[in-house]
């Protein structure tokens, strides 16, 4: 099962994608690290966004999206364009997809009882990858994204 791990962060949707067979993980080369959304946006644009992401989850066979979830308000707070991606991840129809937000509690406590298997640096992965590594890892140790 093919998982994709998603931190959204300012206008982007930082992505990596995890596998699990037979409870070993693997991570997938993927030819895109990042999907962005112009900070004035259109609808169009918005669209746009919504058909690459379904789009690339389709070319992977990914079922399931594990996005990191941004608080409402408060010092951390997510931004209005990354709420707007968040929903036009969820709204996805084309393609059968469970999409999971994970809480940073949920995070921390899965990371406590099962810490990664491998370091970020030795994954391959870029630096700025490392939430959405975390995301779906944690995500297919919960079971959330099945």
């Amino acid at each position: 099962m093919v998982v994709c791990g998603v931190e959204l962060t300012g206008s982007d949707a930082v992505l990596c994608l995890l596998n699990m067979d037979r409870g070993q993980f693997n991570l997938p080369e993927c030819k895109v690290r990042k999907l962005s959304l112009p900070k004035n946006h259109s609808r169009e644009d918005l669209k746009r966004f919504q058909a690459a992401f379904a789009a690339l989850m389709a070319e992977y066979g990914v079922t399931g999206v594990a996005i990191k979830e941004r608080m409402p308000k408060g010092k951390f707070a997510g931004g209005a364009i990354s709420f707007k991606m968040e929903a036009a991840i969820q709204l996805i129809t084309d393609i059968e997809l469970t999409v999971t937000m994970l809480p940073p509690a949920l995070i921390k406590s899965t990371l406590a009882s099962n810490p990664l298997p491998i370091a970020l640096a030795d994954t391959g992965l870029k630096a700025f990858q490392e939430a959405a590594f975390i995301s779906a890892y944690v995500g297919q140790l919960n079971g959330r994204c099945s």
